[in-house]
């Protein structure tokens, strides 16, 4: 499955309602650390079937990094049954961001 690009107008129908587990990556074009987790982040997105990867522009999504408190970036969330389970700053390897999605 492909990286679905997330904005306020498809928030709730894409993460809340969504039937499988949603990772959010918040990230920016200016971000270094973000370039560096993109390319894991779309990796996870192709090899995983049983959740939903989105990524979301905090400089054009400033509402939805401000409901969730996005104050640094790379920020990783993780939503099930539409609430926020787990929640990581700052880039990661591809073993911490495998390590929150377990036992959704």
């Amino acid at each position: 499955m492909s990286v679905i690009t997330i904005t306020s107008e498809n928030f709730e129908t894409e993460v809340l309602k969504s039937d499988k587990p949603v990772l959010l990556d918040f990230w920016a074009v200016w971000c270094g650390p973000c370039r560096m987790v993109s390319p894991i982040i779309d990796a996870i997105a192709e090899e995983r079937t049983d959740i939903k990867v989105g990524k979301v522009n905090v400089d054009e999504q400033i509402e939805l990094a401000q409901k969730y408190n996005v104050m640094s970036i790379p920020t990783l969330l993780v939503f099930n049954k539409g609430q926020k389970v787990n929640q990581t700053i700052g880039a990661q390897p591809k073993s911490e961001i495998l390590a929150m999605l377990e036992n959704l």
